[in-house]
């Protein structure tokens, strides 16, 4: 097992589409998608986690980073005991962590960052319609209350933003999120396709 993970990173303001990139990166053999949101939307309400959890996103606001990055962790390693992930020959594709410089911190034990790709947007309003969107087409409650919506872009651009600072910028790549789901992520390939294939190479030798 490597020490740490290779991996991706999916950047942008919320509703930037990291998690529909995220989600088709995983649908191509040799990437694996992993987000942290989904992590936290699966646990258990009536847990000590859960009921934790629920309380910060239920406002919008992000959940203490070193139990962020202990339940991420934990959940990559028991996909890993599982098969699921196979770190050996897939690349790692994160969405939603890190979220703070902290984190960033934190999980630098974890995870080799190959690239970071930041998806842009310059229509703030288009954004927030996806979200609105999502929360009716998924259930997902907490995107539909336009006052945590807003608080989250103001975490967003408090906490999170200022964490693309924490790589180098050789790493980091600019790719628009405006246009098609397919059109978005043919930016993408052309910069998480030659990765692979440097992660591929060096599995097979």
């Amino acid at each position: 097992m490597p020490d740490r993970y290779k991996s991706v990173l999916l950047f942008g303001a919320p509703g930037a589409g990291k998690g529909t990139q995220g989600r088709i990166l995983g649908e191509i053999p040799g990437f694996y998608h992993f987000a942290c949101g989904d992590v936290f939307r699966r646990i258990n309400p009536r847990s000590e986690l859960g009921r934790i959890f629920f309380e910060y996103s239920s406002r919008g606001e992000l959940v203490p980073d070193a139990m962020t990055i202990q339940m991420w962790a934990e959940s990559l390693h028991a996909y890993e005991v599982l098969g699921d992930y196979k770190p050996q020959t897939d690349l790692l594709i994160l969405d939603g962590i890190p979220r703070t410089a902290d984190q960033a911190t934190l999980i630098e034990k974890h995870i080799e960052p190959l690239l970071v790709i930041h998806l842009k947007c310059s229509d703030r309003e288009a954004m927030i319609e996806r979200l609105r969107r999502r929360a009716l087409k998924e259930n997902r409650i907490d995107d539909a209350d336009d006052n945590v919506i807003q608080r989250r872009w103001d975490v967003y651009e408090r906490e999170t933003a200022p964490v693309l600072a924490h790589y180098d910028s050789s790493l980091i790549v600019d790719v628009s999120s405006e246009g098609s789901p397919a059109q978005v992520l043919s930016q993408i390939l052309r910069f998480v396709v030659p990765i692979q294939n440097e992660h591929f190479q060096g599995f097979e030798a």
